[in-house]
């Protein structure tokens, strides 16, 4: 049994996991900054780098002890280096370079990417195999390679695909903004609060039917972005289209002219409990063009390859509509993490961090953060 102690300070979460044998969670602790950030629209890099100094050893010590496991049982530290705040990082990586030189135990430096793609790996303990009558325990099946997977998050929109452990052909990216970004300027401008999915989200499921169906007026209906003859996303377009719908000074794309900006909260107002049905209607047209096209492009791509699963990853991987769709159009087996999976977590990094040690990859104490770092 080997235990690794996974750290993750990329953005604005304060996260500490240990993990065993690289798939089942003896512990998960976020400590979250939401609540700090809220009121900028958008996180701060000093304040979260300031509230990493403060929680980073509480978490650390939540997680031993809700592993029931002490610093002997510690067979390596992993911990996110990049892509991400600079200042967040450093916290990060000083602080299990530090115990992993206390310990004399392995250091492994994690691509925060790779992280999320491992977190279709993780098994949590309500989630493992009965016993056999022999008394072995055993966990759900791993993903199969070649696989697909789709990493969607704030600062990326990813198709990568992957035919062993730590190896990476990036199929696509974004070229301009990334899905979560996109989702958060879309929220500002609909006056939705922060952060933008999950009120975006909210805003959709407002108009659900009792069918399930989402209702979307015709002349809301936006042209989806599909550049054609690449494995490409590009979403800064449909943001703008929104824009102009709000501010009234453009017309559908069905040549009406949009009256929505009476019925809108400006951007940068605060964010409304209560949004009118027409502000649901312009989410949901957002949500439904961009899932589109990042269900599209992984199932064609999918079968384009023929792997043999298609994985999400991601904080927008935790997208209701996104899963839905994907599952609904995909013809090969769909991993989704469970959603709380899908944002950022230390346990993701543990599980990296157990793959990447079994190859023989350990870091040195020179290892330094890298905030543009690439999957490669």
């Amino acid at each position: 049994m080997t235990l690794v102690l996974g750290i993750e300070t990329s953005c604005d979460e304060t996260a500490a996991a240990v993990v065993e044998d690289g798939r089942l969670i003896r512990s998960n602790v976020v400590f979250t900054q939401e609540e700090l950030h809220r009121r900028f629209g958008g996180v701060v890099p000093e304040l979260a780098s300031r509230e990493h100094v403060l929680g980073i050893l509480p978490a650390v010590e939540r997680a031993l002890q809700t592993a029931d496991a002490r610093w002997e049982d510690v067979d390596a530290v992993a911990v996110s280096y990049g892509p991400g705040l600079a200042g967040s990082l450093v916290v990060g990586v000083n602080a299990a370079k530090a115990m992993a030189l206390a310990r004399g135990v392995p250091l492994v430096g994690i691509n925060h990417l790779e992280g999320h793609v491992y977190a279709n790996w993780l098994v949590k303990p309500d989630h493992w195999r009965p016993l056999t009558p022999g008394g072995e325990r055993r966990t759900p099946a791993a993903p199969m390679f070649p696989l697909l997977c789709l990493i969607v998050s704030g600062g990326h929109s990813e198709l990568v695909l992957m035919k062993h452990h730590g190896t990476y052909e990036h199929l696509g990216r974004t070229r301009d903004d990334a899905a979560g970004e996109a989702f958060d300027k879309v929220a500002r401008i609909l006056g939705l609060g922060y952060p933008g999915g999950p009120a975006v989200q909210r805003a959709v499921e407002r108009l659900r039917d009792p069918k399930g169906n989402i209702p979307i007026p015709s002349h809301l209906e936006l042209t989806r972005p599909w550049l054609r003859g690449t494995h490409d996303f590009s979403f800064s377009g449909l943001k703008t289209a929104m824009l102009r719908l709000v501010e009234g000074g453009g017309t559908s794309p069905v040549g009406n002219p949009s009256p929505l900006s009476r019925v809108v909260a400006a951007p940068g107002s605060p964010a409304t409990t209560d949004p009118s049905r027409e502000t649901c209607q312009l989410a949901a047209a957002f949500q439904e063009a961009a899932v589109d096209v990042l269900a599209g492009k992984t199932v064609q791509a999918a079968e384009q390859l023929r792997v043999k699963q298609i994985l999400l990853a991601g904080g927008v991987a935790a997208n209701k509509r996104l899963r839905e769709v994907v599952l609904a159009r995909s013809k090969a087996p769909v991993l989704i993490p469970d959603v709380d999976l899908c944002t950022d977590n230390a346990a993701m990094v543990a599980a990296a961090g157990y793959f990447r040690l079994q190859s023989g990859h350990v870091s040195g104490l020179d290892l330094d953060v890298k905030p543009n770092l690439r999957l490669a």
